[in-house]
């Protein structure tokens, strides 16, 4: 076994055109390598390539050129082996409303070869919290529900990858932990994750490796603490011991924003500027400090910079 759970070399997929539309071009030569044994976050805009890249994983979509490889199987030269070796919960909550949740999980491993004596039915509704609701029918659960029972879809033949797309958009804040608690503990037991979000805190907590795709094309890829790192920017919360009439002149490069209660944001390049060039100018324009915190950069701030980067480019 490979020390990556998935390689994949200049993946590109475009689809055929519809009448008077040019063919699109959905990923450009996207080359990825996941860790075995990692929480991989897979993040980018809306129409970015994410879900067809998913879907080629999942063998839904054909590729148009590259290599994939799951688990070591060459999409191509071993495809049952290679989608065996993944299991995927979609955004899309796609169940058939006529099966109850037992069924829905006994069907599904019957699709993928699983021996009735192997089934592991009982043990994954108890993972998701539906052994309540193992013989209530699909279209009677409530949404969370139905989205718990596609993650215990998605494990029934035991994957060694985990795709989990969008997994808590829409859901509760119970629904939420439940699955970042599920995720850990089947992360612990050595199987690997490959997450989709919007949610970019989340991300930034869960996940060891993260890849931005824009456009089609992959326009970052690092371990997140270093990701974050790039970014140069660096902010101190100012409290002023008495209200401030208006925003101080500040060097070159120092941007102020108020924030709620009285207090202000000054945002500078820690490349050009040190936090005491800005204390000084803020003690310069009269003002005295109260209190003083520090902020540095978040994953959303290299997220939107990137991708902001890679559509001026374009």
């Amino acid at each position: 076994m490979s020390q990556f759970a998935i390689e994949i070399e200049g993946l590109a997929k475009t689809y055929a055109p519809r009448r008077g539309e040019a063919p699109k071009q959905a990923l450009r030569g996207v080359d990825l390598k996941v860790p075995a044994g990692s929480i991989f976050g897979l993040l980018g805009p809306n129409g970015a390539g994410k879900s067809t890249l998913i879907n080629i994983l999942a063998g839904l979509v054909r590729k148009t050129a590259g290599s994939v490889r799951i688990w070591g199987f060459d999409q191509d030269v071993n495809p049952r082996q290679s989608r065996a070796a993944i299991g995927v919960m979609p955004q899309e909550l796609n169940l058939d409303p006529f099966f109850t949740a037992r069924a829905a999980l006994d069907v599904q491993a019957g699709l993928y070869g699983v021996h009735a004596a192997e089934r592991r039915t009982a043990e994954i509704l108890g993972m998701i919290g539906l052994t309540d609701k193992a013989d209530d029918y699909a279209r009677t659960l409530s949404g969370g529900m139905r989205r718990r029972l596609l993650l215990g879809k998605a494990l029934v033949h035991t994957p060694r990858v985990l795709v989990l797309d969008e997994p808590t958009a829409g859901v509760d804040i119970e629904l939420r932990q439940m699955l970042w608690s599920n995720v850990r503990r089947l992360n612990e037991e050595g199987m690997t994750i490959i997450l989709t979000t919007h949610y970019l805190e989340e991300a930034e907590q869960m996940c060891d490796e993260i890849a931005i795709i824009h456009h089609g094309e992959k326009i970052a890829h690092d371990r997140t603490d270093t990701l974050i790192g790039q970014l140069d920017a660096k902010t101190l919360v100012i409290r002023p011991a008495a209200a401030v009439p208006g925003i101080p002149a500040l060097p070159e490069g120092v941007a102020c924003e108020p924030r709620r209660g009285g207090a202000l944001a000054f945002t500078y390049r820690r490349s050009e500027h040190s936090a005491e060039d800005v204390l000084d100018a803020i003690r310069a324009a009269g003002i005295v400090i109260a209190d003083v915190t520090s902020e540095d950069p978040r994953l959303e701030d290299i997220f939107l910079e990137l991708t902001a980067g890679a559509h001026r480019a374009a």
